[in-house]
């Protein structure tokens, strides 16, 4: 896990009370959302909410999808029994080289 230290005026500009939203400056915080990218909402000084960018949810769910991917993958290995070949031997068997892939579009469901 990565650690950097975060500014505390980050911090502070990523918190947003719900108060703010009663009193009709919706729309403010929701730029506020697109420019740096979440807010958490506060109720009471207790987080109840996280708001967040399309593009920085689209990010994430990107990541976590990769990482259930990463896992499964390795899972796959680790059970695997007898001979398996490697994405490479596949590739020089069928006489494909990885700058043929590059231009290729895959959609996977």
């Amino acid at each position: 896990m990565i650690k950097e230290k975060v500014p505390i005026g980050s911090i502070r500009n990523s918190l947003v009370s719900i108060s703010r939203f009663n009193r009709g400056e919706a729309t403010k915080i929701f730029k506020e959302v697109d420019k740096i990218g979440v807010k958490y909402v506060l109720k009471n000084n207790e987080p109840i909410s996280v708001l967040m960018s399309p593009s920085r949810y689209e990010e994430m769910m990107e990541a976590l999808e990769d990482y259930v991917l990463y896992f499964e993958a390795e899972k796959r290995v680790a059970a695997a029994k007898g001979k398996y070949i490697t994405s490479d031997e596949v590739l020089a068997e069928l006489g494909i080289s990885d700058s043929d892939l590059d231009d290729i579009e895959v959609e996977i469901e």
